[in-house]
């Protein structure tokens, strides 16, 4: 009987030692994983056990198929023509939301990415202060920015274009105008659209020394707080094109980026809508600011505009959609 204790105390203690084993190992695990995270070190879930091995073979075509959807960030640069110019996110397969989102699918089920986005490791913030005149040539997006100073009487029908064709646009506004039309501004702030600084009085900025330069923007930026409480402008739109760089140095001490455009559509000439309509059909691609103003022209060409774009693969919107690094799905045509 004695030796048939001694024999249970061992098988229990073997037991005891097994349990604290796999607790050990277990820990350091953990520990190993943990590591892994804490040093930026990417890990893959393992894929769940498979008689056949499936689940295995499922992650290694995964993995085999991910240089196919990649595609590396472009920087933010200055160019010696278009001065600072945005970057644009890559593009890489998620393989681990990949294969989570694959696993029960029959086997041989083609690729359903998962992508995620990487960002540029240079953006405009980086470039110092430097004039925009056009967003990144492979985001095939083009902004629609209306000066408004005048032109009330426009208002309306562009507003009523921009909400049929579900576009928000940027309103520059001049301070002077605001202060003397501040329902109709809200107006155009019901519908969703960006709003930013155009100055106060409309002046030539290139003219005015660096203190005038900042009261004038400073006094419009104000008002944006005050009257709309805009408090996450970005953007700056000279009159009638005209500054320095002490212009620009000075935006950028209030916050602001100094924008002008990539395609004029001289509307303010009265031009007839058709030729604004083939200019935009002409001279657009993909990160064009077009610039306009509440002008008749322009309200009748909007529709037309926005179709063209949209012809070309182009999503028309705001400045601050075009001009960010986030990627966008390709652009159905207009019917």
């Amino acid at each position: 009987m004695k030796w048939k204790k001694l024999a249970a105390a061992a098988l229990c203690a073997a037991a005891v030692w097994g349990l604290a084993a796999s607790v050990r190992a277990m820990a350091d695990y953990v520990q190993a994983v943990k590591a892994q995270a804490g040093a930026g070190v990417r890990t893959y879930a393992a894929p769940q056990a498979a008689a056949d091995g499936k689940a295995d073979a499922l992650l290694e075509r995964i993995k085999a198929a991910a240089p196919q959807y990649a595609e590396p960030p472009v920087d933010a640069v200055v160019d010696r023509v278009w001065h600072a110019i945005p970057g644009y996110n890559g593009v890489e397969l998620d393989i681990e939301r990949t294969y989570a989102a694959m696993r029960l699918l029959p086997e041989g089920s083609p690729i359903r990415p998962v992508l995620r986005e990487i960002e540029p490791k240079v953006g405009l913030d980086d470039l110092g202060p430097h004039p925009i005149y056009r967003g990144n040539p492979k985001k095939r997006m083009a902004a629609l920015m209306i000066n408004v100073a005048w032109g009330n009487e426009h208002l309306p029908s562009i507003l009523k274009t921009l909400k049929e064709k579900d576009v928000r646009a940027t309103f520059f506004f001049d301070g002077s105008w605001l202060e003397k039309n501040e329902t109709l501004a809200r107006q155009i702030a019901e519908g969703g659209h960006e709003l930013s600084n155009h100055a106060y009085s409309h002046p030539d900025m290139a003219k005015l020394g660096r203190n005038e330069q900042y009261r004038q923007i400073a006094r419009t930026e104000a008002l944006l707080k005050e009257k709309l409480g805009v408090r996450d402008n970005k953007w700056f739109a000279p009159p009638s094109g005209s500054y320095n760089a002490t212009t620009v140095r000075t935006a950028a001490q209030l916050g602001l980026k100094t924008v002008l455009w990539t395609v004029d559509t001289v509307d303010w000439k009265s031009p007839p809508p058709e030729n604004i309509v083939a200019k935009i059909r002409r001279d657009t691609g993909p990160g064009s600011l077009i610039l306009m103003h509440p002008t008749a022209s322009a309200s009748t060409a909007m529709a037309d505009m926005i179709d063209v774009l949209r012809s070309k693969g182009i999503e028309p919107g705001t400045v601050s959609a075009t001009l960010s690094t986030a990627r966008v799905p390709p652009v159905e045509p207009a019917p």
